[in-house]
């Protein structure tokens, strides 16, 4: 059912009718295994509906801001987990990566999972969008920013270098690739940041969507609000770069796969 929810949303960014039809299948499949219970099922319902309004309203400006505003609503629950009846199935819970790391729960998310199908239906451009081209050196120092903020995290004592293979490697990537990464790669950069970046100058759109990024990581305290907004920032200039907003959700992705292997994961357990 995962694999089948995961090929749903990689197939959304060349076929929105094909993803769907998936989807359908994967929520019927929830519902059967007790993932989804009724109220879920209701919600997804609900919503649906409403990107059929949503659509339909789209030669009626006041209406369509309407819909738009109460379907980026639901998808902001849907990321914080605040809507009832989805049972997300947990893979790993409290595990430790190393003595140093702080414990580690791993769950396949199926209403964060839901997010892009929704924004998709309020901003057609989500997944592909203009590119501001940069030369291939802008790249490299792009990448190199992502190990340099692991060792400044390092440096301040938020982590510490350590080397690790965990045995479950493979569902942590199913997971972060597609019900972690994308599904917020889509709200903060797919969509926040491009309307801002359609009525403020893209600097500045790039920047308030990376405070929102890391102001979401609030509960992880002050430090991880700081380097969730710089990562933020990375990501933000990947996707402006690039147009693309699965350049963003491999950066994003790369981060959080060198930090679970060179680092301690999710941090380290005695802050200094």
């Amino acid at each position: 059912m995962w694999d089948l929810l995961a090929l749903a949303l990689l197939l959304l960014r060349f076929s929105k009718k094909c993803g769907l039809i998936v989807l359908a299948v994967v929520i019927m499949m929830g519902c059967s295994v007790g993932v989804l219970d009724w109220v879920a099922l209701a919600w997804i319902a609900a919503t649906g509906v409403l990107l059929l309004i949503h659509a339909y309203a789209k030669p009626y400006r006041l209406c369509s801001l309407l819909t738009e505003t109460l379907l980026v609503a639901d998808a902001v629950a849907l990321m914080l987990h605040l809507v009832p009846g989805f049972h997300n199935l947990r893979l790993l819970d409290g595990v430790h990566v190393s003595p140093d790391s702080l414990p580690f729960t791993l769950y396949y998310n199926f209403d964060k999972a839901l997010v892009p199908f929704i924004l998709l239906g309020c901003l057609s451009t989500l997944f592909v969008t203009k590119r501001h081209h940069r030369v291939s050196w802008q790249w490299l120092l792009l990448v190199a920013a992502v190990p340099a903020l692991l060792w400044l995290a390092t440096l301040l004592g938020g982590l510490r270098a350590e080397f690790h293979v965990p045995e479950w490697l493979p569902e942590f990537t199913l997971a972060n690739i597609f019900f972690v990464s994308l599904a917020e790669e889509a709200l903060f950069r797919g969509y926040l940041q491009q309307r801002l970046a359609r009525v403020a100058h893209p600097a500045a759109a790039l920047v308030v969507s990376a405070l929102f990024f890391g102001a979401m990581h609030f509960q992880g305290g002050m430090m991880l609000v700081l380097f969730a907004s710089l990562a933020g920032m990375i990501y933000g200039i990947a996707w402006m770069w690039s147009g693309r907003l699965w350049v963003a959700v491999l950066f994003h992705f790369g981060l959080n796969l060198m930090q679970l292997l060179f680092f301690t994961y999710p941090a380290l357990r005695h802050l200094p």
